[in-house]
């Protein structure tokens, strides 16, 4: 049931954190992977192989949609289709509300909304003209529930990417492809490490995880390879949180 055996997935931000551990567990699942990132994700393309998955790599920027339809062709052309979609790719600013930038604001709602969008449009539709249906996977966050401070264009991207889930599902679900997501809760990634140097936050983050601890990347296996995978076929909407317990708190 949670095999992934003769798949095809693209995960995007492949290169490092959340991305390279989503790749790696589906990897170990059985899936074949399309690693998509702005830099060489030679580590990830390592790891991957080492599971047993065979790996394309798509060197991409996702701050414009230019390269949304050169990532699902490549990938169909390489391994004859797609079958699982990760949006993972993500960025954040952080500044005061009162001196937050334009181009702050929209760097982020580029990589994290707009191309998450598209992206999905266009791996949807390869998936219906193929008859096979899908599942695509959403990397939402905490702020998709909670305000947060100093990261207005963050929260705003990641409260969209909540919405926006819940109305493809809507829209899809019909037609055999399940649109669901993951909120990770604090993790320890190349995005967190302001927050992780600084002492006083640092202390205020880990004192409210009833876990105790910043996840690691490993962290997110199950929730993708599930969602990924036969045993969420009735799964469409969900936002999985995995949080060490923030979300409860």
């Amino acid at each position: 049931m949670f095999s992934l055996e003769g798949k095809t997935a693209i995960v995007t931000g492949a290169n490092t954190g959340l991305g390279q551990g989503i790749a790696v567990a589906l990897a170990e699942a059985g899936a074949n992977l399309a690693l998509v990132g702005r830099s060489s994700p030679d580590e990830t393309v390592e790891r991957v192989q080492k599971a047993g998955g065979k790996t394309h790599v798509i060197m991409a920027d996702l701050g414009s949609i230019d390269p949304v339809d050169t990532i699902v062709r490549e990938t169909v052309e390489t391994f004859g289709g797609v079958d699982i979609l990760v949006n993972n790719a993500g960025i954040i600013k952080r500044n005061d509300a009162l001196n937050f930038t334009v181009e702050e604001w929209d760097s982020v709602m580029n990589v994290n909304l707009r191309s998450l969008f598209f992206l999905s449009q266009k791996a949807a539709r390869a998936m219906i003209d193929a008859g096979t249906g899908g599942k695509i996977i959403n990397i939402a966050s905490m702020l998709s529930y909670q305000g947060g401070v100093r990261v207005p264009s963050y929260t705003a991207s990641k409260s969209g990417v909540l919405g926006l889930t819940r109305l493809l599902a809507n829209e899809w679900a019909g037609r055999g492809i399940n649109v669901n997501g993951i909120a990770p809760g604090y993790f320890a990634t190349n995005n967190t490490d302001a927050l992780r140097a600084d002492e006083k936050r640092n202390s205020e983050i880990l004192g409210r995880i009833p876990a105790g601890r910043w996840g690691q990347p490993s962290d997110l296996a199950g929730a993708a390879v599930f969602l990924s995978s036969r045993a969420s076929d009735y799964v469409h909407g969900t936002i999985v949180a995995v949080d060490g317990g923030w979300l409860a708190r």
